[in-house]
């Protein structure tokens, strides 16, 4: 299916914002990139900051629709967590483009777009206190776990991953959330493997 016009606008902010960073990214560039007079962006969109609000705001739905359906699974903590961390980093390897800007454009929102995505983004956080402390809860992990530490671990883990990943590489998503749940696990495990 084609994409709409607003549609190809926000791909290529998504891949201008990556390649440049948001403010050193104009409309000309956008217009040029697309082929169109700088004008005509303004039939589409109200202005630069709705671009870097959808791309950022895209990046958020990704991360939440690939967790949400793990959230309540009937699976141990452990399994739950290494197909959490295989959804995660496979949205990372498959946007790279809105992963980049979604890690590194937040400083550039108003105030108030800021707090509408930031409670989103929050979500992905809540996702993984939530099971770190439903594993020590259970006795899967160890019960000295510092959640907000272990989640900030996983999330750094999961995250940087678009800073080196290739899609031509040697390891595709499922490898490295594998070997990242093999690692993680050895700390979180009350009993290690």
């Amino acid at each position: 299916m084609a994409k709409t016009r607003k549609e190809q606008i926000y791909q290529v902010a998504g891949e201008l914002f990556k390649q440049k960073g948001y403010h050193a990214t104009s409309m000309r560039d956008l217009a040029s990139q697309l082929g169109i007079q700088g004008g005509s962006l303004y039939a589409h969109i109200s202005g630069k900051e709705e671009l870097l609000v959808e791309v950022i705001g895209h990046s958020a739905d990704l991360f939440d629709a690939a967790l949400e359906p793990l959230r309540h699974l009937e699976a141990p903590p452990t399994e739950r967590l290494r197909l959490a961390l295989a959804a995660h980093i496979d949205v990372v390897a498959h946007n790279l483009n809105s992963a980049t800007v979604f890690f590194h454009e937040w400083q550039h929102l108003s105030p108030e777009s800021h707090r509408r995505l930031a409670e989103r983004r929050d979500r992905v956080e809540s996702f993984y206190r939530d099971l770190l402390a439903e594993g020590m809860a259970t006795g899967v992990f160890r019960p000295d776990l510092d959640i907000k530490l272990a989640a900030f671990l996983i999330l750094s883990a999961a995250n940087w991953t678009y800073v080196w990943y290739r899609s031509d590489g040697p390891l595709g998503p499922q490898d490295i959330a594998d070997r990242y749940t093999a690692m993680l696990l050895r700390g979180l495990l009350l009993k290690a493997p």
